[in-house]
């Protein structure tokens, strides 16, 4: 086997032990560190297909940006506290069912798939460059890339705003 072949091996097995971490952990901080971790992981495959620049900045926006935004937020609201709601059995075997579903539509989708064959077109445009890239997100992609940051803005503001305390008046 080839060295490639292990090294993807590990660590696609180091991004779903840690995505299910996330998802499954009860203490928010520790969700907060498997996510880091499995951002880490997902950078690596970047490296792996030869992508060095996506997967520096995915190392700086997520790994850095968003994961610090989790954190703080987690800190502002104080969810570490343990007053978890305990939902009924009827809504969590519909979320059983969900997902059950889900996963069964998915092996469909990826059973039913084919390959790709033949040829594909390149334009001959090298998306490594910082230069090309950069003409393509700030010309053709201008108005989504926009929508993103104003996005981010209120989601940040929204955050602030649910754990500012209300003072009370006597």
């Amino acid at each position: 086997m080839s060295t490639i072949l292990i090294i993807f091996c590990v660590l696609a097995a180091i991004t779903l032990s840690t995505a299910f971490l996330t998802v499954f952990s009860r203490n928010p901080i520790h969700s907060a560190l498997y996510l880091v971790i499995c951002f880490f992981s997902i950078a690596g495959h970047y490296l792996l297909l030869n992508s060095q620049f996506l997967a520096i900045v995915h190392v700086i926006v997520y790994s850095g940006a968003i994961m610090i935004l989790f954190l703080f937020t987690i800190m502002l609201m104080n969810l570490n506290e343990k007053k978890e709601v305990h939902r009924p059995r009827v809504t969590r075997l519909g979320a059983i069912v969900a997902f059950s579903l889900v996963c069964l539509v998915l092996i469909k989708v990826f059973i039913d798939s084919k390959p790709i064959v033949g040829e594909y077109t390149t334009t001959g445009e090298d998306y490594q460059s910082i230069k090309v890239l950069g003409k393509v997100l700030l010309n053709e992609y201008m108005v989504p890339f926009e929508f993103a940051s104003i996005l981010l803005l209120v989601a940040m503001i929204g955050a602030v705003l649910l754990s500012k305390k209300q003072k009370i008046e006597k």
